[in-house]
């Protein structure tokens, strides 16, 4: 049996559910998706215990600076997401996408060195287990639009409002 922490958290976004797994954050996610989220979790690691995580007053943190504009204050935080060595991959990626900037799924597709892998690039975002941490929201078309957001695009176009207001106001 594995042993998961868990929190509730809320966010300007709506509620999230936070599990860490080993002190790394494993999942960050909407709470109105904890059905797909258990089931992901235990696919992964099979029977688990859930208990209140030691980590969540530093998460809390880390997500309000977020929230007030401090907007590399997810950046430090430790991950363990699974996933395959090409999801690894892609979602390191996504972390070296500044705040306030976007990508395309050709481009990441690139930047890990399978530029005709877009819409496994594409996948692999669309299973990122961990909402904001990995800021897939970052990762757009390549005419632009904003797509594939499991949050909903109007979150994910309030979140990259949100960074280039901040972004451009540092500048």
């Amino acid at each position: 049996m594995t042993t998961l922490g868990m929190a509730e958290l809320t966010s300007p976004l709506g509620d999230v559910t936070a599990v860490w797994h080993d002190d790394r954050l494993c999942s960050l996610a909407f709470s109105e998706h904890w059905h797909s989220v258990q089931r992901a979790l235990q696919r992964r690691f099979g029977t688990v215990e859930r208990v209140a995580s030691p980590h969540a007053a530093a998460l809390r943190r880390s997500l309000n600076a977020y929230f007030d504009g401090v907007l590399d204050a997810l950046d430090g935080l430790a991950v363990d997401p699974g996933g395959t060595p090409f999801q690894q991959a892609v979602w390191s990626a996504l972390r070296r996408v500044p705040p306030g900037e976007t990508t395309t799924y050709a481009s990441l597709a690139r930047a890990i060195g399978a530029p005709t892998a877009v819409r496994a690039v594409g996948a692999a975002n669309g299973a990122n287990p961990i909402w904001l941490v990995i800021p897939c929201h970052r990762a757009i078309g390549s005419d632009g639009r904003l797509v594939g957001y499991a949050g909903g695009l109007e979150r994910k176009r309030w979140l990259l409002d949100h960074e280039r207001r901040l972004h451009r106001a540092s500048a």
